[in-house]
């Protein structure tokens, strides 16, 4: 796939993501159409409280999930990748400490034991 092509397809996506997370972040929006500053540091999705968001949308994942993370903001927020193949669906990841956070709250609302 063309360069032109590759990143029109993960724009795309990021769009997508957006739309599909808006009824837990209402004013979630891509990091391209609002913060230069989040986008630098490996954000793609605005305004999810939180939560920092990578999207990819490729068949090959270079570089590593692990690196992939290791780049992002190390704050408080759960750092979470949002992976798309081709005929494969969207998968998540993270590390399992961000992982744990949401557990802990899931028992603290009774969800889980």
């Amino acid at each position: 796939m063309s360069g032109r092509k590759s990143r029109t397809k993960g724009h795309a996506f990021e769009r997508k993501m957006a739309e599909e997370l808006r009824e837990f972040f209402p004013e979630v929006c891509t990091a391209r159409a609002e913060s230069k500053r989040l986008d630098d540091k490996g954000v793609d999705l605005a305004f999810t409280n939180k939560f920092n968001f990578q999207c990819k949308a490729v068949e090959k994942l270079s570089p590593s999930y692990h690196e992939i993370l290791r780049l992002m903001p190390d704050d408080d927020d759960i750092n979470t990748i949002l992976h798309k193949r081709n005929r494969k669906g969207v998968v998540v990841s993270m590390k399992l400490e961000d992982f744990k956070k949401i557990l802990y709250i899931l028992q603290e609302v009774g969800y889980i034991n």
